[in-house]
């Protein structure tokens, strides 16, 4: 066993830099000096027992001159210094100074002052030497009558560890501490007693809980705890005893203790799936989130609702109170707010929609009114997406959510305003009855949108939606309105000459004198120039985006122009009419493009931009059938394809969901009845509180896969060959934020190993928590070493070493025998996560380490390629599969994944298929890879060159 595994007390701070004492300074100290020197001298003695030094020869002195001293420093002290000292000698039998020891302590538990007597009892809980506790029983026993608790509740915790270690010292604690827990009124000391019963007699603790059930709500919340503890053992062992404690259980769902209705709110669920129990558990959870005030707290209790969610049967009961769940929104962290908001989406149903939608309404209007802060604008978006969400599950709903959120495309903030456009343009597509009153808002905000990527998505839903004669007279209207005056070229020049003509006009201030350095007179006269300041503000939006040189918008302005130009000519029959509209649309085309070829914008018009424009103005001027319908139907046409393939793949994750929450049941199952089931059958449901405390120790048991080949044996790996004198292979145990290597050291040789040592290091962003203990190996004897990793980050991590030992009888140097490298594979701490495609440009802008490889394999599909990478990097495919299926040569894939630590990784796989190197020819292309660190871009690189090739069966 490796000292991790081994219990342990004592926790000391040594300083590196200080030299170690030597023994004859330290016993000339603790004999003469006084009880300072004596205190520092003691506090060295115990460093150093703690380092492995031995001191035998201290032992007496500090009996002689330091246990006889009364100062409280010095008995805290030798507690500590009692507790790590060897005891016994080499043989396995007690030291006879001991019984000095043994008797110093007696009268210890019969001193006056209560601290010394409570310090001294917790001391004897870590004693292991059954013969020095014997002499003490009694002077324990008395201390359960002391007046102060301090010694009360420590002498139960004394009792409790005796009787757990040497039953036979103390037979009859269950029946005294039963009697000392009935008379007890303290309530450290009634949960400490209560405690030991419940591990020690289960019975008695039942017995003492029957008495006085009735006054639970009055005990103080630790002794609470407690009983939600047994409650639990209890039931879970046997069923049968529910119905005696469940209101119990109910009751301590009202403790003031927000602990106690965790716990208690927890056990409930698991004893009883009553709709009633299920309400009342969670009816807490949602106070615990809103009361609590620290948002680890929130985001746990959430999870546990998410928990109940999880449950088909629970579900129902949880749609009855979305409305409480969303009074947690009041919460300003983000994460907290983004759980909740998914909780209750998931939640809702046709009967309390329009409550979800009201409340949902009412924080968006919130957040306009907040003064700016960082997470606002994150809210505003999350609030966006459920509403969006909703009305799309609830087309009802969408009438009375896009006015309100129309009003958000005049945001500064664009993610938030693309959301909403987003939104916009799913809503006009599916529902044809809200089409007019969409058009109609979007004409209101249309002049006060302020990012130009928001203009073209509005510019664009206008030009495809305007279906009436009025409605593309008021887009021409606002068209005009936001371009300014035409040409546009001959204004601005005009403008620009007026500004000129105003700089001319110049006058002369007064003349002021200065004194130069060399005392003579200067004089200097101040010129003002009254130019006016260009003011960029005073220009209609559509003219300061052509002006800053971005065209793109242009060209959606000119495919706009011409669909409403056509649908124009088509509605109506006057041609004066529709030759002027016409000419309008072309005008301010041929307007746009002049700016485009002239000096003025900041940046020169793109030639696709001119292409497309041009286009435009062809179009316009033949007018022909083909055209006409390319532009008013096939565009209509292709958004319906693509929302209805989103649509599909939303049904289908969602179907898988489902699939996998609900828990089919054969018809030929056997029917399981409670009163009929063996004990032995119920104690195999998992243990909460055991899972719990495995959970925080980081001992979580991974479901094994049902494939035999994935067994542990897949995760050894040999470390030395069969010929070496000492065989080793380690089995690599990988934990969330550790990896435990379990090594097993085999003497291949026919003589004993002393000091056989396995020395570790790392490479990478591993660290080596501790040495594993040196141990001595019999003739083709073995054993296991263990050794704990930590692993701070994704990226993978070498683990090298050797191990050395001495031949027991022989006067040669150390032998050592070099180890194989163990890699840590990256692919343990990566999972498939996913994300919008918005939120996917933007990590991949942001991130700044970018890593290019380039595709190398004898894999000839493409599909086939893009699932073995998907498959040996664990990452998730977010271009949907209906954008990847067919066959046209080249594929282009999103991948996205995250690790455990919350690192993201994004992946751009563009590959082709060489045609004119024959129907064999394997994938050719890149890989790009972008991370925030540099070793998880690296890391997932080399996974990617290792496992590009497929290996044939």
């Amino acid at each position: 066993m490796t000292a991790a595994e081994n219990v342990c007390y004592t926790l000391i701070n040594v300083p590196m830099d200080s030299e170690p004492p030597s023994e004859i300074s330290l016993k000339n100290d603790l004999e003469k000096g006084d009880v300072k020197s004596k205190t520092e001298a003691l506090k060295k003695v115990i460093i150093m027992i703690l380092n492995g030094e031995k001191l035998p020869g201290l032992l007496m002195t500090i009996i002689r001159f330091v246990l006889p001293l009364q100062d409280h420093t010095i008995k805290k002290l030798l507690l500590v210094f009692w507790e790590i000292v060897p005891k016994t000698t080499l043989d396995g039998k007690l030291l006879q100074e001991m019984i000095l020891v043994c008797d110093a302590y007696r009268k210890d538990l019969q001193h006056p002052n209560e601290f010394i007597r409570g310090s001294t009892l917790r001391f004897l809980c870590k004693l292991k030497e059954a013969e020095l506790l014997e002499p003490l029983m009694p002077a324990i026993r008395a201390c359960l009558e002391h007046r102060h608790s301090y010694v009360r509740r420590n002498a139960v915790l004394a009792i409790y560890t005796i009787y757990r270690n040497f039953e036979h010292l103390i037979p009859d604690a269950p029946e005294l501490i039963h009697d000392f827990l009935v008379n007890e009124k303290d309530a450290s000391c009634k949960r400490n007693a209560f405690m030991m019963l419940i591990h020690a007699d289960q019975d008695r603790a039942l017995d003492y809980l029957s008495t006085c059930i009735d006054q639970v709500q009055t005990f103080g919340d630790i002794l609470q705890l407690v009983i939600v503890e047994l409650i639990y053992k209890v039931c879970h062992a046997n069923p049968s005893e529910r119905a005696r404690f469940i209101r119990c259980i109910y009751n301590l769902l009202q403790s003031s203790s927000p602990a106690v209705k965790y716990e208690a709110a927890g056990t409930l669920v698991t004893l009883s799936s009553a709709p009633t129990a299920i309400k009342a558990a969670a009816q807490c959870y949602i106070d615990l989130i809103i009361k609590e005030s620290d948002n680890n707290v929130k985001l746990i209790v959430l999870d546990r609702l998410i928990e109940l969610k999880e449950h088909p049967a629970h579900e129902r009961v949880l749609q009855d109170l979305v409305m409480d769940i969303l009074r947690v929104l009041s919460t300003p962290d983000l994460e907290v707010r983004k759980k909740t908001l998914q909780l209750a989406l998931d939640l809702v149903s046709s009967r309390n929609v329009e409550e979800l939608v009201i409340v949902l309404k009412k924080e968006v209007i919130k957040t306009n009114n907040v003064t700016e802060h960082e997470d606002t604008d994150k809210y505003r978006q999350l609030l966006v997406r459920t509403l969006h969400s909703c009305s799309v599950r609830f087309p009802d709903m969408a009438a009375n959510v896009i006015p309100v959120l129309m009003e958000f495309l005049s945001d500064s903030n664009e993610a938030a305003a693309a959301d909403v456009l987003e939104f916009v343009r799913e809503a006009i597509q599916r529902f044809d009855n809200l089409r007019l009153l969409i058009v109609e808002k979007m004409l209101e905000v249309f002049h006060a949108i302020k990012t130009v990527k928001i203009y073209r998505g509005a510019l664009w839903i206008l030009g495809e939606y305007c279906s009436t004669k009025e409605d593309i007279q008021s887009v021409m209207t606002e068209v005009r309105r936001s371009l300014g005056e035409i040409p546009i070229v001959e204004s601005e020049i005009k403008k620009e000459a007026g500004e000129l003509k105003s700089e001319e006009e110049v006058t002369v201030g007064p003349t002021q004198k200065l004194v130069t350095e060399m005392g003579t007179y200067a004089t200097q006269s101040a010129l003002s120039s009254s130019r006016p300041a260009k003011k960029e503000e005073d220009r209609p939006p559509l003219r300061g985006f052509l002006l800053d040189g971005d065209f793109f918008v242009a060209a959606s302005l000119a495919t706009t122009l011409t669909k409403i130009a056509l649908r124009y000519v088509a509605l109506v029959q006057e041609k004066k009419k529709q030759n002027s509209f016409v000419a309008e649309a072309m005008l301010l085309m041929a307007s746009i493009l002049h700016l485009g070829k002239s000096s003025l914008p900041k940046k020169p018009i793109t030639d696709d931009d001119v292409d497309r424009i041009s286009l435009c103005l062809k179009v316009l001027s033949e007018c022909s059938p083909l055209m006409n319908d390319i532009f008013n139907k096939e565009c209509r046409r292709s958004l319906s394809h693509m929302l209805s393939a989103k649509l599909e793949e939303e049904k289908l994750s969602q179907k898988k969901e489902s699939e996998k929450r609900n828990v089919t049941v054969q018809p030929d199952d056997p029917i399981s009845f409670m009163q009929l089931t063996a004990k032995n059958e119920m104690s195999s449901k998992e243990d909460q509180f055991q899972l719990s405390l495995l959970a925080a120790m980081g001992n979580t048991q991974r479901k094994e896969a049902a494939d035999p080949l994935a067994s542990k044996l897949n995760k050894v790996t040999q470390l030395t060959g069969f010929s070496d004198p000492v065989y080793a292979e380690a089995y690599v145990h990988v934990n969330q934020y550790d990896i435990v290597l379990d090594v097993l050291v085999v003497n291949q040789t026919s003589d004993t190993l002393q000091n056989c040592t396995l020395e570790l290091a790392t490479l990478g962003d591993l660290k080596l928590v501790e040495k594993p203990s040196p141990l001595t190996l019999a003739p083709h004897d073995f054993a296991n070493i263990k050794a704990n990793v930590k692993v701070a980050s994704t990226e993978n991590g070498i683990i090298f070493g050797n191990i050395v030992y001495d031949v027991s009888g022989a006067a040669s140097d150390r032998n050592c025998v070099v180890l194989s490298d163990i890699h840590i594979d990256i692919m343990d701490y990566i999972q498939p996560a996913s994300c919008t495609d918005a939120e996917f440009r933007q990590m991949w802008a942001e991130f700044e380490w970018e890593n290019k490889v380039t595709v190398n394999t004898n894999i000839i599909d493409l599909n086939e390629y893009l699932q073995h990478i998907l498959k040996s990097t664990n990452m998730k495919c977010l271009t949907p599969e209906k954008a990847l299926s067919g066959y046209c040569g080249f594929m282009a894939a999103n991948l996205y994944a995250r690790s455990i630590f919350g690192e993201d990784a994004l992946a751009n796989v563009s590959i082709e298929k060489p045609i004119h190197l024959g129907p064999d020819a394997p994938v050719t292309g890149h890989i790009r890879i972008r991370a925030k660190s540099q070793g998880m871009a690296l890391s997932l690189g080399d996974k990617i060159n290792l496992s590009q090739k497929k290996t044939s069966l």
